[in-house]
């Protein structure tokens, strides 16, 4: 099985940056692991790395899509393993770097083939389930998986649309399909490092600052940019952190110190969220900072895994 490293941890925490200090350092490349840094011409509101930040190292997943498109944890699995086997194939080290949690376990695992569903009949499912009404579809799914109805709300549209889909195009219930493919072995044999804060109040510092720095490098105006060639502000690129806020500013006539604000109240929120799952993956090596991110902590903990740096 081929190893990989990984780098997360919340927002504003320095993947970015030492992901690439550590690709230059032992012959890496960097494969993002970040939901919206695929998307082409939105580079201030997902901070993307510059070319000088890339250190000359090579990055993979990064303005793959137009903001219009909708992109899957799926087709993530399957464009992202392209990637990684091509470092592999190079014989360079992969390093997936990114805060993406979904992305970086369904790769590492590499659930998202099996999982991958399909299109046409989900948008069926869907137009039923709009028609029917969630009782009635609820009703229907008991008859062939009685253990997932149980679990359902009726006004859960999503999770009862994907039951029947698992059903149609697998022909095993949501609950034995996720079973089996949890039962395979891992795609990737990875080592995990997450990157955080020993105090709350300076992550939640430099996310504000980050912030700031957004809104000072053009935030709005690429926002406006977006809009006005014609992407929809209810697709799902925009409805990301940052995006979203502004879109509220511009549209409310108001001022961007008050997108400012709830960007940063989300940002926070969302960090929450993203240690919160890394603290359920017991295979994961966390790296403490008190002030700043340190280099020489994260090559000595590499290098204890066996990668020489």
């Amino acid at each position: 099985m081929s190893k990989i490293i990984v780098i997360t941890g919340p927002t504003a925490t320095g993947k970015t940056a030492l992901g690439a200090m550590l690709a230059k350092r032992i012959n890496g490349e960097v494969v993002s692991a970040d939901s919206m840094q695929i998307y082409r011409y939105m580079d201030v509101g997902t901070a993307k790395p510059t070319e000088d930040e890339k250190l000359g190292v090579p990055h993979h997943m990064i303005n793959i899509v137009p903001p219009t498109e909708y992109y899957s944890v799926s087709r993530y699995v399957e464009d992202a393993a392209r990637c990684v086997d091509g470092v592999l194939g190079r014989g360079k080290l992969p390093i997936l770097v990114g805060g993406t949690g979904l992305y970086i376990d369904s790769l590492i695992s590499g659930r998202g083939f099996q999982a991958r569903g399909d299109a046409d009949v989900r948008r069926e499912l869907e137009k039923e389930y709009d028609d029917l009404g969630g009782e009635a579809m609820l009703a229907k799914l008991r008859g062939f998986d009685a253990e997932s109805s149980a679990k359902l709300h009726a006004n859960d549209r999503k999770r009862i649309v994907r039951a029947f889909e698992v059903y149609l195009t697998t022909g095993t219930t949501i609950a034995k399909h996720d079973l089996e493919t949890r039962s395979l072995p891992p795609r990737y044999d990875a080592v995990k490092f997450a990157l955080t804060f020993a105090s709350r109040a300076v992550l939640y510092a430099r996310i504000e600052a980050r912030v700031d720095a957004m809104i000072e490098k053009g935030l709005e105006d690429e926002v406006r940019a977006l809009l006005d060639v014609g992407v929809p502000p209810g697709c799902t690129a925009m409805q990301a952190i940052g995006y979203k806020e502004t879109i509220g500013a511009i549209n409310g006539g108001l001022d961007m110190d008050f997108a400012a604000g709830k960007i940063k109240t989300e940002s926070r929120r969302y960090a929450k969220r993203q240690l919160t799952w890394l603290r359920r993956d017991e295979s994961v090596n966390w790296l403490v900072w008190e002030k700043e991110p340190d280099f020489a902590i994260l090559a000595r903990e590499a290098e204890r895994q066996g990668f020489p740096v």
